[in-house]
């Protein structure tokens, strides 16, 4: 058989030289890439600079020159302009007279240093990418040039990974994904099957010590699920892709795109379904807040996904979305379809749960969303799965956060309730060279930092990664059998000794209000008497409160450790029976109403103390603030009312929850009240039983009244 590219055989390229000049989301691809291709080729043309930090100028341009021969190599077979075809002979050719002299890097952090980059990873993904970029063009060469390349180039960097740093090549990680897609991809277009053998199967193999396949059977729940979080398995994505096409491509008997009931599929679902309504991916873990379905990884598994498994209207909407298709045979099936559509939604994954840990049994991530007559989305969801460390690969590799049983909330257009994320420069070159900064670890990962219970003001397990990696949550239910009521709960224990929490959220849609309440039950329960505060993280302006404060004169931070150091205290206020905060952001008003008890407080924060640098971002927040041994934090956030400064129109700014209270507690139920502005209340039940016991009828007596419900939760 005469050798064919990877990625894009010569008949799929002359079907993508038919979307040039058109105005599909093909076409709109194409253009773009010629012209950042042709800007960098004329512009920068060839350069191969020495060694410099992480995220500074060296890196940088190594980065650039992976991405432009890559494109280059695509776009030489769809255009047929020998431009693109000399570029990369050029470019990998200067390389490859350099590599074999150059001394290692120096490493940064865990990871090891490659020759070119400080880590072995960047050096993974320039080699994957050179190698689809000189697939595309090896027709073309003599036998004298593909010597020099693949002797004094890719066969050292494979040589670099499978044997200098074997030691790592075999780990399941996501880095791990990169390593063997790079060295199996390099042995296709070199046409190394041997490499190619070592990158499936793993060194020895065996397929289950190491490889690509291993990587796929090991490294994601049932579900599909990544312990890293999302952000960290979108970037998974592009490798499993590129290699899983070029596997299909050379070795279609191994079925890749269907092993393992087709998991590629699944992760890549897991990906797109934990997306808030803006494409936003949540920042479970060390997460940037920037990250969404625009990613490249997302954009090519939505084309693959679209193009090898179904033709699902969700896939369109998220095409639609992105704006973008990945410049594939893949991507040309999904922008034709996104063309002949005749009209397309907002894509909506529904409400789900997924399961994290290799068997699915430690703990998840829990997700509500409901839709308005207006396609507007609410999101509401909770994470209470296993710390989102991989201590196999580096142990200082800790992208965990501490913060089981996290809330997010998102609607009208943004996250209402936030994380923070991680704190990172990223390729930022005078600010740290693009690493961690201090305060990740001093605030972001904190517990302070997320939208859950501290206790005593210390931080879950803490603060110890071993600990953390050795606790995890667990579901309570998940219900959203009625539209109108959905739930979700999950439970942790031992977090802090002899506390044991559980949270309940309820996405309760009734006929007075705007949008779905947010109903948010958080149960303690401990045999001492501790301090719990709970931390809400918002944007925007107060608005009012329906309580006393007094502000501070002269600011000082919250606290001395586990995070509080970073916090001013800018006033706080007591509070009886409930308290109700309202705030501004952007044309919306939030009302959280939330109950308490006797010598509640609520303090008002905001991030910035202790930060010499100017490290960390000016955001707001309030701590609900309660001492005792069992307790039930029940609050509502209701989203109400329009605000225009330019037009000066502002409507139902007051909203109409009044006040939550706790109606009683104990181990069948906890049955809370809202009480609203017109005198009107709702009650709901929250079920404590075990999940085996929770369906049927159920009654509880508080007061002397009886309350009945069927389920795990229910109007009452």
């Amino acid at each position: 058989m005469s050798y064919q590219p990877l990625l894009m055989n010569f008949e799929e390229a002359a079907e993508l030289r038919k979307a040039l000049g058109t105005d599909s989301l093909m076409g709109k691809a194409l253009a773009r890439d010629i012209k950042q291709t042709d800007a960098y080729m004329t512009q920068v043309g060839i350069e191969v600079p020495g060694h410099g930090e992480g995220g500074g100028y060296e890196h940088n341009r190594h980065k650039q020159n992976y991405i432009h021969i890559d494109l280059a190599g695509r776009l030489f077979l769809i255009t047929e302009e020998q431009k693109y075809r000399d570029y990369i002979v050029e470019m990998l050719t200067a390389y490859a007279k350099v590599y074999p002299t150059l001394e290692s890097n120096t490493s940064k952090d865990t990871n090891p240093p490659g020759k070119i980059f400080h880590q072995t990873l960047n050096e993974n993904m320039w080699m994957l990418y050179a190698s689809c970029a000189y697939s595309c063009i090896y027709h073309t060469l003599d036998e004298e040039q593909k010597a020099l390349i693949e002797n004094d180039l890719f066969k050292q960097m494979i040589d670099l990974f499978v044997v200098t740093y074997g030691h790592d090549f075999d780990i399941v990680h996501n880095h791990g994904l990169w390593a063997v897609a790079a060295v199996g991809i390099c042995g296709y277009a070199i046409n190394d099957q041997e490499s190619v053998n070592k990158a499936l199967y793993g060194l020895k193999l065996d397929k289950v010590s190491g490889g690509f396949l291993a990587q796929l059977d090991q490294l994601f729940s049932p579900d599909g699920y990544y312990m890293e979080g999302p952000y960290y398995h979108r970037f998974s994505l592009r490798p499993i892709y590129l290699f899983a096409e070029a596997i299909e491509r050379r070795q279609p008997e191994l079925a890749i795109y269907q092993f393992n009931d087709s998991v590629i599929k699944t992760t890549s679902y897991a990906v797109f379904k934990t997306a808030f309504p803006d494409g936003s991916l949540p920042a479970c873990n060390d997460s940037s807040k920037t990250i969404s379905i625009n990613d490249e990884g997302v954009v090519m598994a939505t084309s693959v996904c679209f193009h090898r498994y179904e033709k699902a209207e969700t896939l369109l909407a998220m095409a639609n979305h992105q704006q973008n298709v990945w410049v594939h045979s893949s991507g040309l099936t999904l922008s034709n379809a996104v063309e002949a559509a005749d009209e397309i939604k907002p894509f909506n994954w529904g409400s789900l749960y997924l399961t994290d840990g290799s068997q699915g049994e430690k703990g998840g991530l829990g997700i509500l969303r409901h839709r308005d007559n207006q396609d507007d989305d609410t999101m509401a969801l909770i994470w209470f799965g296993q710390h989102g460390s991989d201590h196999q690969y580096h142990s200082a590799l800790d992208h965990g956060h501490y913060d089981g049983l996290h809330l997010s909330i998102f609607n009208r257009g943004h996250e209402v309730l936030h994380d923070y994320g991680y704190g990172r420069w990223v390729n930022v070159e005078p600010k740290f060279g693009g690493r961690y900064i201090p305060e990740n670890k001093s605030y972001c990962k904190q517990t302070v930092a997320h939208n859950t219970v501290t206790v005593n003001q210390k931080t879950q397990n803490n603060f110890n990664t071993a600990l953390a990696e050795s606790k995890f949550g667990e579901k309570h239910f998940f219900d959203i059998s009625n539209d109108k009521l959905q739930g979700m709960s999950g439970r942790i224990s031992g977090y802090y000794d002899g506390v044991h929490m559980q949270r309940s959220i309820l996405l309760a849609e009734l006929p007075e209000f705007e949008k779905p309440l947010v109903v948010d039950v958080y149960r303690i329960q401990s045999e001492a008497e501790h301090q719990y505060d709970l931390p809400v993280h918002y944007s925007g302006q107060i608005i009012r409160t329906d309580f006393e404060y007094q502000t501070e004169a002269t600011l000082k931070p919250l606290g001395e450790s586990d995070g509080y150091q970073h916090l001013w205290n800018l006033g706080s206020g007591s509070v009886e029976d409930s308290s109700l905060v309202s705030w501004l952001v952007n044309n919306s008003y939030y009302s959280l109403v939330t109950s308490a008890n006797k010598d509640s407080e609520v303090i008002f924060a905001r991030l910035g103390a202790n930060d010499p640098d100017f490290n960390l971002r000016s955001e707001p927040a309030m701590i609900m603030r309660q001492t005792g041994k069992d307790h039930v934090f029940a609050s509502v956030l209701e989203t109400h009312g329009y605000f225009n400064e330019e037009f000066e129109q502002s409507v139902n700014a007051r909203g109409l929850v009044e006040s939550v209270g706790v109606v009683g507690n104990n181990d069948i139920a906890t049955v809370i009240q809202i009480n609203m502005t017109t005198g009107k209340t709702y009650c709901f039940a929250i079920s404590n039983l075990s999940e085996d016991e929770q369906q049927g009828q159920h009654s509880v007596e508080f007061a002397g009244q009886t309350f009945s419900w069927e389920g795990s939760f229910g109007l009452v």
